[in-house]
């Protein structure tokens, strides 16, 4: 899904590309998008698709519940999600093979052990938990005050979720980077096994692979840091 500025069309290609070096599988990429300038010709795209939403939270990851309606767009079976923000390092095919049919997800990095999915790489089945959906709908103000978070309320009501191999997706902050202080004297590396590398908030792809972190908080300098990372260029393209 693109909507908004932050990720111009340049996003969307990098990741279609990737994503035809990692499949070998007859695979298509399907956009939703308000903006579609840009975007390469071969990517399917579509209008974002409609869902009752507070202005305030309109753009914001709340929105992706509105693939859970049924139908949506021309798509149907098990489909895999992914962010803009992410940069593919491996084998795409066996995502689709995994526990087919399930809600997969990301153990959120930062909530290790307690049920939460990251909906940076996920994979639902069109038509299934369309409650996600359409209880949001009805009561959008009241989940949202329950639960805060988008991905939060999906790990909760889905019927079933499953997490990823835990080396198949890792967080580029939150796995990657060397802990206080070696980050400020070893790059990043990149372990093997991994397919999906998600860049949650700041840094994004661009930005990490030449070392710069922007914070609004200059003090944060002292301890969020990650030196330039090479192998981003080598995949992000």
């Amino acid at each position: 899904m693109k909507w908004g500025t932050r990720y111009p069309a340049l996003y969307v290609n990098r990741l279609w590309s990737m994503i035809k070096r990692h499949t070998k599988r007859p695979t298509r990429l399907v956009c939703f998008t308000d903006d579609a300038e840009g975007v390469d010709a071969d990517i399917v795209t579509f209008p974002l698709p409609d869902i009752r939403i507070a202005d305030d939270i309109a753009y914001t990851p709340w929105r992706k519940l509105s693939l859970w309606q049924a139908p949506l767009a021309d798509l149907s079976g098990d489909v895999l999600f992914l962010d803009l923000d992410i940069v593919i390092t491996g084998g795409l095919d066996a995502m689709f093979d995994f526990k087919p049919g399930t809600f997969c997800a990301c153990e959120n990095w930062t909530q290790m052990g307690q049920g939460i999915g990251n909906t940076s790489v996920f994979r639902w089945h069109v038509g299934k938990n369309t409650h996600i959906f359409e209880d949001f709908e009805m009561n959008g103000g009241e989940i949202r005050r329950k639960y805060g978070i988008e991905q939060v309320y999906i790990s909760d009501v889905v019927d079933k979720m499953v997490f990823w191999p835990r080396e198949w997706c890792v967080s580029f902050k939150h796995t990657l980077v060397p802990t206080w202080p070696l980050n400020f004297f070893r790059a990043p590396p990149l372990p093997e096994g991994t397919k999906i590398v998600a860049f949650t908030g700041k840094p994004d792809p661009d930005e990490a692979a030449i070392g710069k972190w922007p914070l609004e908080e200059r003090w944060k300098r002292i301890y969020k840091y990650a030196r330039p990372t090479a192998w981003i260029d080598e995949h992000w393209r």
